[in-house]
């Protein structure tokens, strides 16, 4: 009978945790800075995009058209 040679572990370091301070920053503006407001007006998606189905991209050319329109962008 063989016996064999037992070792004993070495136990396994704790790392330590990193702290970092978060820093309160203020929420920033949207890009551009523009403030739009739908209030007071009741127009339907239909009549701002039509009726037919289009890309995101023309929504969003649709949607600043529709804006600058009605005069609903304030820059600041």
């Amino acid at each position: 009978m063989v016996l064999k040679k037992t070792t004993k572990r070495k136990p396994a370091k704790k790392i330590a945790k990193k702290t970092t301070k978060r820093t309160t920053t203020k929420k920033k503006a949207a890009f551009g800075g523009y403030k739009v407001c739908f209030k007071g007006y009741n127009d339907s998606l239909e009549h701002v995009f039509g009726k037919t189905p289009i890309a995101p991209s023309l929504m969003t050319k649709k949607l600043w058209a529709y804006v600058k329109k009605k005069k609903l962008a304030n820059n600041n």
